[in-house]
């Protein structure tokens, strides 16, 4: 079952990671119409990742504190390496300042934290 959960959360990382990334992409666009496919993918990422959170352990419980912190740090980590390697391909407007608090916002809607 242990190897079963760390590759739920492994996949729980990854939609959320996207998410993040995909709500700050559509935050630093100006055409409405790529927002609109950036706010798409948010939300079919998040869709997915509650899905994932509730087979790792039940909603109504929060995670372990050393689950949620090392979620929290290889998310961050995730975003950030995604952002910054698209704005060394040229993307503008990105805010990179908002990381930690999207992460938060978003780990507080999926009750990991």
């Amino acid at each position: 079952m242990v190897q079963n959960r760390n590759k739920l959360i492994e996949l729980f990382i990854g939609n959320i990671s996207n998410a993040v990334i995909h709500e700050i992409l559509e935050k630093a666009v100006i055409k409405e119409i790529v927002a609109d496919k950036y706010r798409k993918e948010l939300l079919t990422s998040f869709e997915i990742a509650k899905r994932y959170r509730e087979k790792i352990n039940p909603i109504n419980r929060p995670l372990p504190g050393r689950d949620a912190v090392y979620i929290k740090e290889k998310i961050i980590n995730k975003v950030k390496t995604e952002l910054m390697t698209r704005v060394s391909r040229g993307y503008k407007n990105i805010n990179i300042e908002v990381i930690e608090e999207l992460v938060d916002k978003t780990l507080k809607n999926t009750e990991v934290i």
